[in-house]
């Protein structure tokens, strides 16, 4: 907001604090991973909680998520809005979401049966086209199972969709603001409640909690244990929204207020945008129900993705959140100059970032799966499987992110339609190659299709930026792109060569000896990274570099 009780924070001020906060809630959700992995392994319990919250989850993160397209469209209006002028479109703008969303929970709840068949048709075959596929009696005991329990599921966090729009909005003006640690916190508080839910099952059921007679109990846990985390989230924000006085539960109905279909003119388009994305998601989802044992397919998909949004969520709030209020800042045509120079900093920098990161964890990508969740429940074949989509999910780090980058310029230049149109096309081209991919390569398959959809997307929005902003300079932004990805490769060679060199002398049995094997071959493999990169005399590299340096002499 242009009018603040706070000075303007710079950009590696943000970065730090962000980083920070999301990192801390990040370890909190890897626990909690780990908790789940523990509990339930790839069982039914699990595998129908990714199916089931395929819709209300995709609520939550498209409304509600950090970047997502309420928070975007919130801060890119209110960043150039005085602080006086704040409170009357916080409140309008949330009467006519809460609403909207009311009408969706209502739905949610009548039609959650015929919705859990649209995202999983594979749950919903019959004995007989079981048996004509080829499918067991206990695995397809085990899909009926996995039917039921996600049905329960879906019903019980179908009003994370009202909370979805209410937390995205109160973070959007938050960041508005100029606050940026409850926010980038703020997941912390869902890991926390799925950890008091899953401590109170182990206490109730002890070393029963795996067995299949207590499947729907389990999902049923995690299911409250979702909602509980979405209403804490919507709490915490409520009172550094009234002492910021950014609004409170006033209905307002000044719908045609400017200001107020300014964010609408954004937020809708960016919401379908987005939610083309997450539409990828369920196509994902809906072919890995045919996979015969699905719910261990779409178990390691989750337990491999989180391993990915852990270092991903960190870095991309980083990047993103100081980003995107700047963006909208240099959006007029005289400011173009100095958006083409952030724009190349924002892609730059993820390069530096994700680029070694994926190198790392494709490398490494058994070991890693072993350490973090091999445990009780959680068995070796398992983390085989975990490990297969981990490489997958891995390798398209960099496309993800950078698109993201991408379509906060398209949002600061007020322009939803042009990443909604990309979205669009990309659903189909998603589900072509999952079609093409998902029958020789299985769960892995489906990743790389929404790997490539990213890449496709990161390229068609530079081309359409080029043209928009009078021409970017990309061949001199390529050449330090090509020089990162040699460095990175590079360095995970050295990782993985690491990693088999101390497994051929010591072995790899044991937790302790696996965690100090993966350590010391991140660590070489990232240090050589580093060692490369320094040399590329790259200006981002080179400041993030510096940076270290000064904190860590400082004294």
């Amino acid at each position: 907001m242009t009018e603040s009780n706070k000075p303007t924070r710079s950009l590696a001020k943000v970065a730090g604090i962000v980083a920070v906060a999301t990192f801390i809630s990040k370890i909190f959700g890897l626990v909690r991973q780990q908790a789940i992995a523990a509990a339930f392994g790839v069982g039914p319990a699990y595998g129908a909680y990714n199916f089931a919250y395929v819709i209300p989850g995709f609520l939550l993160i498209l409304l509600g998520g950090i970047n997502g397209p309420f928070h975007s469209a919130i801060v890119s209006v209110l960043a150039k809005r005085k602080q006086n002028e704040v409170a009357p479109i916080m409140e309008s703008i949330t009467t006519l979401v809460v609403g909207l969303l009311l009408l969706v929970t209502i739905g949610l709840v009548i039609f959650a049966d015929p919705l859990v068949h649209l995202v999983a048709p594979g749950l919903y075959i019959t004995q007989a086209q079981a048996a004509a596929q080829g499918t067991d009696a206990a695995t397809f005991q085990v899909l009926q199972q996995t039917k039921e329990i996600a049905v329960q599921q879906f019903r019980i966090m179908a009003p994370m969709a009202v909370l979805a729009g209410l937390i995205g909005i109160g973070f959007g003006a938050l960041n508005a603001a100029d606050q940026y640690w409850l926010p980038s916190i703020s997941p912390l508080f869902s890991s926390v409640t799925m950890l008091i839910g899953l401590s109170g099952l182990a206490l109730y059921l002890g070393d029963k909690v795996a067995l299949p007679q207590y499947a729907a109990l389990g999902g049923a846990v995690l299911a409250w244990s979702t909602l509980a985390g979405a209403v804490l989230q919507w709490l915490v924000q409520l009172p550094a929204q009234w002492k910021s006085g950014i609004g409170g539960f006033r209905l307002r109905f000044n719908f045609r207020q400017p200001e107020v279909q300014e964010v609408i003119k954004i937020m809708v388009p960016a919401t379908f945008s987005s939610g083309m994305m997450q539409i990828n998601v369920w196509t994902d989802l809906f072919f890995a129900s045919f996979i015969p044992n699905a719910a261990a397919a779409v178990s390691a998909m989750g337990y491999a993705g989180l391993l990915v949004l852990t270092p991903l969520g960190i870095l991309s709030n980083a990047i993103l959140v100081p980003l995107l209020p700047t963006f909208a800042k240099l959006a007029a045509p005289e400011s173009w100059p100095e958006l083409k120079v952030r724009i190349r900093q924002g892609l730059l920098t993820t390069a530096a970032t994700m680029l070694p990161v994926s190198a790392l964890m494709m490398a490494l990508a058994f070991p890693l799966s072993r350490v973090v969740y091999e445990r009780y429940a959680f068995k070796v074949e398992d983390s085989s499987l975990t490990a297969s989509v981990l490489v997958a999910y891995a390798s398209g780090m960099f496309f993800y992110l950078s698109r993201d980058v991408l379509v906060r310029v398209f949002y600061a230049l007020e322009d939803g339609d042009t990443p909604f149109r990309i979205s669009v096309v990309n659903i189909f081209l998603n589900a072509v190659l999952d079609f093409f991919l998902v029958k020789p390569l299985g769960a892995p398959g489906l990743v790389l299709a929404t790997v490539s959809v990213n890449a496709i997307s990161m390229v068609a929005m530079l081309w359409i930026l080029n043209r928009r902003l009078g021409g970017l300079p990309l061949r001199s932004w390529f050449a330090p792109l090509i020089g990162l990805t040699i460095g990175s490769v590079i360095g995970g060679f050295t990782a993985w060569g690491t990693l088999q060199a101390s497994q051929s002398i010591l072995g790899q049995n044991g937790l302790l000896l696996l965690l100090f094997q993966l350590c010391l071959a991140g660590a070489l493999g990232l240090g050589v990274f580093v060692l490369i990169a320094t040399q590329l005399k790259i200006p981002e590299v080179n400041q993030v570099v510096d940076r270290l340096k000064q904190r860590l002499f400082r004294h």
